[in-house]
């Protein structure tokens, strides 16, 4: 057959198939899966195919059935596939084919919500029903603002981390901030913070202590809370306990923290209220793990302190004002539609929430999608959405009411399939013996699951649509196309290699379109409130490159996220030989652009990977969890990375880098630039574990500060003689700065500080710049 329509193969489309292609054309398993990389020719492919089917007259159009996801990608394939062979064929959406078969089987059409195909619409709904909720029914409206309060990030131990900066990693991605607004540096500050808010408590968060605390070595005593009516103060001690050998409770710390050094604090705190008299109350870490926390909170304070709880209503507008509303709505959007899909029931994912160990915030989620899908099919009357509507098609399918007249159904997209759209698949093939199923997409592309779609399905193809012979089951066919037409091997192989990571994706090989002498990819590092500057300078050296014979140099700006947008006018403006386009990266799948430009690459929970999309709680609605961390975010870098035909550059914070950037730069493999590179490495924190990162103060001076500023609070001074790097140990040397090898006595005390001349009210001496965090000093003169 490849011999005998070579012709058509060479012609069909403006350039000839490539051998894969073919091949993936003349397959007619029962089952055939595509696997369709970036800008490898999915489209060609697929439309190919059915003006084949046609042409060679194995199946008359009225047997051909061409399902894609979106109106314009049926228009685009109808249009090609009677212009390549001059018989018209009718592409549908899975949306129009569902409709068809519900209005043929009951004799006219139901009406449809005019959320059912409008994503905006459907979240806007969400929105409102949380709403009206918190207006009209108590107890739900208490769920949905404990949540809020308590519950909507995954909170892991601080116990379970080994090192500082892992567990100051793990907080600052999820940006831990209180109803009231600051930034807290635990979990469980977390949950006290937001009580004292609910309950109409008055607080400041870490503020000076009233008296002077004069201890040397130390910095300002800046206790966790003060409560602003009654100057108690609460101080949260970060402590579990178990029990001795002699029966007795033993106070316990994370493994990165020195007990005694912890201990020592906790009563130096204490003797200080004392001595000036100011009340403390104590909380623990073990009263949260025995889920008491807050309880044992309202018990000390009940002396000291009369509740006045806010309307829960004033405590929703506030999260409302705060943004965490929409993100919250998007992810029960997502749970509705695959709760639909799936066919699941309350009470199913109640009990693989236990089994999951989700414990109280599983519960919590629970208790508010439970009354939000009653309101949401409420509402809905008798209207349909589209998970109804596909729902009932595949019902109708199944019980014959419906008769298929298709042998064999083509589908674009496939990643994209949902549980309910590959049930009327199933059911449509299973009518005739001899239909075929031809599937078009690519695993590494799957990216909205917001919408329903199930990347389970396309890895278990075999399972599910597969055909039965000589005793084996699941018999199909699978083609890789391989072949891209869009990257340079520095970008499509680092793709592929970054992607594979996940063992879970199908791997599939990768020919790239051409060979990059240079390195194709490079990080650029931007620091706070510079990001625009850096851009300008990205751009500047873009434009300096030679532009395409006919046209202008393409650009893509792209985000994870809509707030992520530069504003084009005035890089338009800036930059005339270049022609400029922003998109988040979910809309931008199927463009490229000679260069790409990945912005905000930032670690955080609004960051990139986002630490929302892959929320444990989706799990429930999925028939196969994915363990991988960051599963779909890394299917959306993939998606970014495969934009681009010749450069990719991304822009990421020096201080809180995505960890995609982090892993790319730590393997050569990847052959990444850093905009860096040439210069001395940032220099580790003593205190954390971290990088200490040079900033420059309002006068000038550079800093080198810990990248986990807010946790960790470590800072040194540039070096006094060339004012710009940075002096470290060299052993018993003393220290040394590497970018003027200029030498200091180390501070005998910490060891990480140097000394300095200093004058006090004895004379001239040498002190350590980290004081006041450390008060080490010598005589002036030679080391001993």
């Amino acid at each position: 057959m490849l011999a005998r329509w070579k012709d058509f193969f060479d012609t069909v489309e403006s350039k000839p198939l490539t051998p894969e292609q073919r091949l993936s054309i003349v397959v007619d398993e029962d089952a055939t899966l595509v696997l369709a990389g970036a800008g490898s020719g999915k489209t060609s492919v697929i439309t190919a195919k059915a003006a084949y089917l046609l042409k060679a007259g194995i199946r008359p159009a009225e047997q051909i059935l061409l399902l894609a996801f979106a109106k314009d990608a049926a228009t685009e394939m109808s249009e090609r596939i009677e212009a390549r062979c001059g018989m018209p064929i009718e592409a549908r959406t899975f949306h129009a084919l569902a409709y068809d078969i519900i209005g043929k089987v009951e004799g006219s059409k139901p009406a449809l919500a005019p959320h059912a195909t409008d994503d905006t619409a459907f979240l806007d709904l969400i929105r409102d029903i949380l709403r009206d909720l918190v207006s009209t029914v108590r107890d739900v409206a208490r769920a949905i603002v404990a949540w809020f309060a308590h519950f909507l990030v995954p909170a892991p131990e601080e116990q379970d981390f080994e090192t500082k900066h892992e567990w100051y990693s793990a907080v600052e991605k999820l940006d831990l901030r209180t109803l009231q607004g600051e930034q807290v540096k635990s979990f469980e500050e977390l949950e006290i913070a937001n009580w004292l808010y609910e309950n109409g408590i008055d607080y400041e968060y870490e503020p000076t202590y009233e008296h002077s605390v004069s201890t040397e070595g130390r910095r300002d005593y800046t206790p966790d809370f003060r409560l602003k009516e009654s100057g108690v103060y609460i101080e949260h001690f970060g402590v579990r306990r178990k029990r001795g050998p002699d029966g007795k409770d033993v106070l316990t710390t994370a493994p990165y923290v020195d007990r005694d050094e912890y201990l020592a604090g906790m009563d130096w705190k204490r003797q200080v209220h004392a001595e000036h008299g100011t009340t403390l109350i104590e909380t623990f870490s073990y009263e949260r793990s025995e889920d008491r926390l807050l309880e044992a909170l309202e018990e000390k304070l009940a002396p000291h302190v009369t509740l006045n709880p806010r309307p829960l209503s004033t405590i929703f507008d506030r999260v409302v004002e705060m943004g965490q509303v929409d993100a919250f709505s998007r992810m029960l959007g997502t749970f509705v539609r695959q709760f639909k899909s799936g066919g699941y029931q309350i009470g199913a994912c109640t009990d693989k929430a236990e089994r999951l160990k989700m414990g109280r915030r599983g519960r919590a989620f629970l208790a508010i999608f439970e009354p939000v899908y009653a309101e949401y099919e409420s509402r809905l009357g008798d209207r349909i959405d589209f998970e109804d509507m596909v729902l009932r098609a595949a019902t109708y399918v199944e019980e014959r009411r419906y008769e298929s007249p298709f042998r064999h159904i083509l589908v674009d997209e496939f990643q994209d399939i949902s549980q309910g759209r590959a049930r009327l698949i199933r059911a449509l093939k299973a009518q005739h013996a001899d239909a075929r199923i031809f599937a078009v997409g690519d695993d590494w592309q799957s990216i909205y699951r917001f919408a329903g779609s199930d990347i389970h399905i396309m890895r278990n193809f075999g399972a599910m649509f597969g055909g039965s012979f000589a005793d084996e089951k699941a018999v199909h066919r699978t083609v890789d196309l391989g072949r891209t037409f869009r990257s340079v091997d520095r970008i499509a192989l680092a793709a592929r290699r970054f992607v594979l990571q996940n063992p879970a994706q199908i791997t599939k090989r990768v020919v790239p379109a051409g060979v990059a002498p240079d390195p194709a990819i490079r990080v650029v590092w931007t620091r706070r409130d510079e990001g625009d500057g850096q851009l300008r300078q990205v751009l500047s050296g873009l434009a300096a490159l030679p532009a395409p014979m006919d046209r202008k140099t393409s650009v893509l700006l792209l985000g994870r996220y809509r707030f992520v947008d530069p504003g084009l006018r005035d890089l338009q403006r800036a930059f005339p030989q270049l022609s400029f386009s922003y998109k988040t990266i979910h809309s931008s799948k199927g463009l490229e652009a000679d260069h790409v430009v990945l912005l905000g690459a930032d670690a955080g929970r609004v960051g990139f990977p986002s630490e929302i999309t892959d929320d444990p709680l989706l799990s429930l609605v999925s028939p196969e969890a994915e363990p991988f961390e960051n599963a779909e975010e890394r299917r959306v870098m993939y998606v970014a990375m495969t934009r681009a035909r010749a450069t990719l550059t991304i822009l990421a914070s020096r201080s809180r880098p995505s960890a995609f950037v982090s892993e790319l730069l730590a393997d050569p493999e990847y052959g990444l630039k850093d905009s860096t590179a040439g210069t001395a490495p940032l220099p580790p924190c003593s205190k954390c574990g971290g990088q200490l990162v040079p900033v420059q103060s309002q006068a000038g001076r550079i800093w080198y500060r810990c990248q986990h500023d807010r946790h960790c609070g470590n800072m040194l001074p540039a070096c006094p003689d060339c004012a710009t790097g940075l002096p470290q140990r060299k052993g018993d040397m003393g220290h040394e700065c590497d970018s003027c090898s200029g030498q200091f006595r180390s501070c005998p005390v910490c060891g990480d500080g140097w000394l300095v001349p200093r004058k006090g009210r004895y004379g001239a001496f040498l002190g350590c710049v980290r004081y006041p965090d450390c008060s080490g000093k010598a005589k002036p003169g030679p080391a001993a």
